[in-house]
């Protein structure tokens, strides 16, 4: 097939194109967002290519590439193969010691996983050098969100707030062993050197493993993991209108739910309790109708009260006439959860809008008119909008969470303050 044919097919899709002579052997590899985009600019006429490229064009023989499901994705495949092939015309990248890398400061008991630049003889492992620095930050952020490392330059007394974002698998509580953040090191290595084939493998036994001890919880944490690399998940999943119709044909709803609200719980025993409500219209976010509500009626741990609570609020409350109705109402958690906000959504008079609720363990969709949950396949794209709602939700009541316990740790460092004061000035 010659050049012209092959850049016909290229496709509209983010991955790593490869440049090869009339011998078969590489020339140069590069990371695009469009792969038929970039790959068909090189054969266009510009003043912008540098004589390196320039001189290159005429070389180029056949043309591949290896599509994936993102660029920070195709960002880790670029550097791989410029590693395994030293293509003649990628020299800035092999020969620069500026580019950022990828640093596993495997000299700790837990070590962490950063972005760096230079390589020094500290006992790390690096990996790299990569091209964009912007989207290797990303790329780590994803990493984490996927396998969960410590980022503090020592170990605190006690978790941090990323424990509570699930960032972190908090080592300095124990409650990661030196053996399992190993293990969990092995796998974001595997990762980063694109052996995601073979680390999905090792997973998936793992997960087996533990639902034969029937560790359900571990297990369900580690098919997440395995969804996650399986598509490449990055932040928020593309499922626009076909993640709505299909959500409409699997609740059997009349109309797509143009209009979803969703509601989480955030609290730690009870403390700083709080709860969210996002909106999101034509599967999108619409963050000016987010609300944030601070838990005033109930005291201790209670979730199904405070979910009580913060439902009756929006649609019994000063809000009821100042949004819009939703067309389908998201709970996060399971059959408890789900029945303790119907039954004051119930009370507001709304009556015929479906109100559904997602468990966290295996991501079952509770729904009250069915004894058993829906189990949906990780490439549903209802599922996926499912989870994207429900994730936002819990994000916003996450942070919400941590501006209240910030704000109770600054009075109590002020209530100390005054007490000092007054003790020593009535000495």
């Amino acid at each position: 097939m010659d050049i012209k044919e092959k850049l016909k097919k290229a496709p509209d899709q983010p991955g790593v194109y490869i440049f090869k002579d009339g011998d078969g052997k590489v020339l140069y590899v590069g990371k695009a967002s469009s792969l038929r985009n970039r790959v068909r600019s090189y054969f266009q006429r510009s003043s912008d290519q540098s004589p390196r490229i320039s001189a290159m064009i005429p070389r180029i023989r056949d043309i591949d590439w290896i599509t994936t499901a993102t660029e920070v994705e195709a960002l880790l495949y670029e550097s791989n193969l410029i590693k395994e092939h030293q293509p003649k015309y990628n020299v800035d990248l092999r020969d620069s010691k500026t580019y950022p890398l990828i640093k596993i400061t495997m000299s700790e008991d837990f070590p962490r996983v950063m972005v760096a630049r230079g390589r020094k003889s500290d006992g790390a492992l690096y990996f790299g050098p990569y091209t964009d620095a912007a989207l290797l930050r990303q790329a780590v952020k994803v990493i984490r969100k996927i396998f969960t490392f410590r980022t503090c330059a020592s170990l605190p007394r006690k978790a941090c707030v990323y424990d509570d974002l699930g960032l972190c698998s908090a080592p300095c509580e124990g409650k990661a062993s030196r053996g399992d953040y190993a293990e969990r090191i092995k796998e974001i290595i595997l990762f980063i050197e694109g052996r995601k084939g073979e680390l999905i493998k090792g997973l998936t036994g793992k997960m087996k493993e533990l639902s034969g001890e029937r560790r359900f919880e571990e297990a369900a944490e580690v098919r997440n993991q395995i969804e996650a690399l399986s598509t490449a998940v990055y932040g928020k999943r593309s499922v626009g209108a076909a993640g709505l119709s299909e959500l409409a044909e699997v609740l059997g709803l009349k109309k797509t739910p143009a209009r979803i609200e969703a509601f989480d719980i955030s609290n730690i025993k009870g403390e700083e309790a709080c709860g969210s409500m996002v909106t999101f219209r034509d599967g999108r976010p619409e963050k000016s109708k987010y609300r944030m509500f601070r838990i005033r009626e109930i005291k201790g741990q209670d979730d199904y009260a405070m979910m009580r609570e913060i439902v009756r609020r929006r649609y019994m409350g000063s809000l009821k006439d100042k949004l819009p109705t939703p067309n389908l109402i998201i709970i996060d958690g399971g059959r408890g959860h789900l029945s303790a906000a119907a039954h004051e959504i119930r009370s507001a008079g709304l009556k015929d809008v479906p109100i559904i609720g997602i468990a966290k363990v295996f991501e079952h969709i509770y729904t009250l008119d069915r004894t058993l949950p829906i189990a949906l396949p990780p490439s549903s794209k209802a599922l996926q909008l499912i989870q994207r709602i429900r994730d936002e939700s819990h994000r916003f009541a996450i942070r919400y969470h941590h501006i209240l316990r910030r704000k109770a740790l600054v009075g109590e460092k002020r209530t100390k303050k005054r007490k000092t004061r007054k003790n020593t000035s009535s000495l």
